[in-house]
């Protein structure tokens, strides 16, 4: 795990040395262990390197036996060893690093690499003979990386604060991605906050040469492909052999690593499947919530009692978030208003007193259907024949207040239903459920000619169009919505909060249920059997039955 940042000024404009530097030392957080630069005429990159594999002789920028490519890598190959025996022995891989093996598998099969690689990266490849510059992108946007495009050159980070060290660079407010950010508390890839700033999306690509644009390739997309003529017991079982193997792979480390433990069934499958793989005790980190509904602190602590596991708890007080506030905004170079990442950072900087890898449980509910709003969007769905032919019971438009608040909470949640059901597919749909803002509010918070500009004519269906490719309409409606929230919620506000709060304290999180192989399998089993009477995850639950406590 690393920072990574660069610049390629372009024209035979010289880099300094000295920007290049203060751009590296801006990710001194996510790299406290080594440093690297290189400076290449108009060209240079930096990095900082949180040591996992290959300790002694990981170091980075890596180069090529011939000195023609050099590669920075922030992130973890986690089958780079299945890839070293694929390599073979003429490409001169003399360390142990997964970053050396990246590079050698580039050299080997092209951009067909990218989809050999399992894990997570965000890698920049420096070719020296064509002073070409290739920046990649993991599948499902695990690691970040951010480009500014300026003054004829290209700056890229791991972090956007770093590319604000470029000189005579600007950045400037995006609105439209103010206006994302009090809709959804986050802004959607690939914009950012800032005009000039854009995220290289997930499964891409950016290539630029001394002349001419850069050209953005997407190498993945996840597709939907729904596998039939097999029985529950054979998908179970399958089920099971791929979440072992998955997290047994990205177990791979030269340091201690540990387990996040909520005490819900995506974490408790990771935890449990590396219980099995370990030798020794897995150390096991939960945050407590004293006295509040949503501890899971009792479910936590049962699990890893069974499991054996070394468990940490740490309990979190409101006023212990009053006090680290600061500290976790300082972590965030985008605004965001998901407060779970103030207990995400608070854990991450225990954690990091006594692992240097944590696996996660992220992507369980997206592939495996386990949000509230994904069951409530299916019921929308089956409800909207009723509600149309009932002329989308007008009844509920009268807005009065009711004798009794819970009436009128309920009338709330009736006329969230029914316009939920009105809405053409999943896509608006998911639109819908994570909007945090109503548009009738933006409407009246916003100064009117802001509002026009960027919400007044968009629609959840222009919203969607603009997302969702055509030939993805076949999909069926839950479908659509599992889609959104893996390509559109998951990358912009959850990986992003776990990158940011983990790595503000030199902390790795890995995600197993992210490598692009186990997603795509995933995405190929029937919705039935994630979604069964109102309960999500039927098929992890299964899974998990005879692993954790009953």
């Amino acid at each position: 795990m690393c920072g990574i940042s660069g610049w390629y000024r372009r024209r035979g404009r010289p880099v300094d040395r000295a920007v290049i530097a203060a751009q590296r030392d801006r990710l001194i957080h996510r790299g406290p262990d080594d440093e690297g630069l290189l400076i290449d005429g108009d060209f240079g990159l930096g990095m900082r390197r949180l040591s996992i594999i290959d300790i002694a002789g990981g170091h980075q920028p890596i180069v090529s036996p011939d000195g023609r490519f050099a590669i920075i890598c922030n992130g973890e190959i986690v089958n780079h060893l299945e890839l070293r025996r694929d390599i073979g022995t003429s490409y001169g891989l003399n360390t142990r690093s997964d970053v050396q093996t990246l590079l050698a598998a580039y050299l080997r099969w092209g951009d067909e690499a990218w989809l050999r690689a399992e894990g997570m990266y965000a890698a920049a490849i420096w070719d020296r003979s064509t002073r070409t510059l290739t920046l990649v992108r993991d599948p499902l946007g695990i690691k970040p990386l951010f480009v500014t495009q300026q003054l004829g050159g290209l700056a890229f980070a791991s972090e956007i604060t770093a590319l604000r060290e470029i000189p005579s660079y600007v950045f400037d407010v995006d609105e439209r991605g103010v206006h994302d950010f009090f809709c959804f508390g986050h802004v959607l890839g690939p914009r950012t906050i800032f005009q000039q700033v854009r995220a290289v999306p997930p499964g891409h690509l950016l290539r630029i040469g001394p002349v001419g644009e850069a050209r953005v390739q997407r190498f993945w997309r996840p597709d939907i492909r729904v596998a039939t003529g097999r029985s529950e017991t054979d998908w179970i079982e399958e089920t099971r052999e791929r979440v072992l193997e998955t997290v047994r792979l990205h177990m791979i480390a030269d340091v201690p690593i540990g387990a996040y433990l909520s005490g819900g069934i995506d974490s408790g499958a990771v935890a449990a499947a590396m219980a099995r793989a370990a030798d020794r005790p897995v150390s096991a980190f939960t945050a407590g919530f004293p006295g509040s509904k949503v501890d899971e602190t009792a479910a936590a602590h049962a699990v890893a009692t069974h499991l054996g596991c070394k468990h940490v708890v740490l309990p979190i007080e409101p006023e212990t978030a009053a006090d680290v506030l600061p500290a976790v905004q300082a972590a965030f170079d985008e605004p965001t208003a998901a407060n779970s990442a103030i207990p995400l950072w608070y854990l991450s900087r225990e954690a990091s007193k006594h692992v240097k890898v944590v696996l996660c449980g992220e992507g369980g509910d997206e592939l495996f259907l386990g949000y509230n709003r994904q069951r409530w969007a299916e019921r929308m769905r089956r409800w909207a024949p009723l509600v149309r032919a009932a002329g989308g019971f007008k009844f509920l438009n009268d807005r009065g207040d009711l004798p009794a608040r819970k009436l009128n909470y309920l009338r709330d949640h009736a006329l969230r239903f029914r316009d939920g059901a009105m809405l053409e597919n999943g896509f608006e749909r998911f639109f819908a459920a994570v909007t945090i803002t109503p548009a009738a509010v933006c409407a009246r918070i916003y100064q009117p000619d802001f509002w026009l500009r960027h919400d007044g004519p968009l629609g959840l269906s222009e919203r969607a169009a603009q997302h969702f490719p055509m030939e993805q309409s076949q999909l069926s409606s839950i479908e659509q919505f599992m889609l959104g929230d893996l390509t559109v919620h998951m990358p912009a506000s959850l990986l992003q909060r776990l990158d940011r709060a983990t790595m503000a304290h030199s902390l790795e999180a890995r995600v197993p249920f992210l490598s692009h192989r186990f997603v795509d399998w995933a995405l190929t089993m029937p919705t039935s059997l994630k979604l069964r009477r109102g309960t999500g995850k039927y098929a992890l639950r299964r899974v998990v039955e005879p692993w954790l406590p009953p």
